[in-house]
């Protein structure tokens, strides 16, 4: 099915066939033509599916009828995402979708760890599109720079990413700044009864796409899942770098500190490494990811924070160093690779204590993944007692906000 019969003008073909898409994706099929229609929408989707180009090329369209320029600090498009390396993404994809359009799209990224003063003179100049964090965009909000008179189209990326790290207040609060009259979209991966309970909020009468079914599905992913003790694990790493010759390696781990140093200690022996995580300011994780996609960087140590929505190109290798705490994050973070049809590998790496914890994670994906050991590396040993902890102390809890983020960012509270 050419994009054409989707309802996409001639003047998008351009930007289709820039782009380099030869048809549409399944979620670009059946959104495209609901957004057009200017109807609220529900997409269930995984990352890696063409969902950004499934929302972007309609409105883009739909923007290019208005014949009047965007008023100063009023978009007429408002994209929300969970995350600065998403939304400066998203961003980026409507710009570079934007250059083949017959008339400019202005499009600014707001989003937090970056210099605020830029940003306002960039709404001040008018913009179309405005993607945002919904941190930054609150103070905005609250310092009145930014306003939603001109606003026809919410669409909210990753909505159960947002909510998982915690941003429920915020979303409603922004909610509230805007006009009821509107178009909104809302895309999430998975549908809990959080995101559930959002689109009560922000939908009227929407309708339901799920392209993915119950479970996702990895089919051109060679999953592997390797056996070893929890000390061997970087030198089986290093082992399987030289040795599989793996160019281009994005390794999760737990916390910002694995990440750390674990990034020093291969760079150390002569592997190029970096470490990515929430505690670099944005520059800096501007730069690391840049580093990494221009293939500057070989391997990338990274906590959950590169889980979603972050793509990069011809990526051949994802490790799960350590194992995510959800099957659901696991689907995303092997989901780095393999994408657009291209083939990928998964690695796990298993120790005593993860056995019982991947056995759920195949379960919950339908997949089975034949355990194997690499020579000289073997896992040895039995799996240790487990100790039941002490109780915990009343009112030393963190908060739920404070978990889900800590979670999320791969650390602890």
């Amino acid at each position: 099915m050419p994009f054409s019969k989707l309802g996409l003008l001639e003047s998008m073909q351009r930007v289709v066939d820039a782009a380099g898409y030869r048809e549409p994706t399944p979620i670009q099929k059946q959104t495209i033509p609901l957004i057009l229609e200017g109807m609220d929408l529900i997409a269930q989707a995984q990352t890696g599916t063409g969902k950004t180009a499934a929302f972007a090329l309609p409105i883009l369209q739909r923007l290019n009828a208005l014949e009047t320029r965007p008023v100063p600090n009023a978009p007429r498009v408002l994209v929300l995402a969970p995350t600065r390396e998403l939304a400066q993404q998203v961003a980026d994809t409507f710009e570079e979708f934007g250059k083949h359009m017959p008339r400019p799209v202005a499009v600014a990224a707001i989003i937090g760890g970056e210099d605020i003063r830029y940003q306002l003179r960039h709404l001040e100049q008018g913009v179309d599109i405005v993607v945002a964090t919904p941190g930054r965009l609150l103070e905005l909000v609250r310092e009145e720079e930014i306003f939603f008179e001109e606003l026809f189209c919410l669409v909210v990326d990753e909505a159960d990413r947002l909510l998982a790290l915690g941003f429920a207040e915020e979303l409603t609060l922004v909610l509230n700044a805007l006009p009821k009259n509107r178009q909104s979209l809302l895309f999430s991966a998975t549908y809990p009864k959080k995101v559930e309970k959002l689109t009560e909020q922000v939908m009227q009468n929407p309708s339901y796409i799920n392209v993915i079914g119950d479970v996702p599905t990895v089919g051109n992913i060679t999953q592997r899942a390797i056996e070893v003790n929890h000390l061997n694990r970087r030198p089986l790493l290093m082992h399987l770098i030289r040795e599989e010759e793996w160019k281009h390696v994005l390794v999760f781990v737990s916390s910002k500190r694995a990440a750390h140093n674990l990034a020093a200690k291969l760079k150390r022996d002569g592997i190029q490494a970096d470490a990515f995580h929430g505690d670099l300011d944005q520059d800096e994780r501007t730069f690391v990811l840049s580093q990494f996609k221009n293939r500057n960087v070989r391997v990338l140590i990274a906590t959950d924070i590169a889980a979603r929505g972050i793509d990069i190109q011809d990526l051949s290798t994802v490790v799960n160093y350590d194992l995510p705490r959800s099957p659901v994050d696991y689907i995303h973070r092997i989901g780095r690779t393999g994408r657009a049809g291209a083939a990928g590998v998964a690695v796990s790496f298993i120790d005593h204590n993860d056995r019982t914890h991947f056995a759920l994670i195949e379960k919950r994906t339908q997949v089975r993944v034949d355990r194997e050991q690499v020579p000289g590396f073997e896992l040895t040993g039995v799996a240790p007692e487990k100790k039941k902890g002490s109780p915990p102390v009343k009112g030393k809890r963190p908060s739920k906000k404070d978990k889900a983020r800590a979670a999320a960012e791969g650390g602890t509270v």
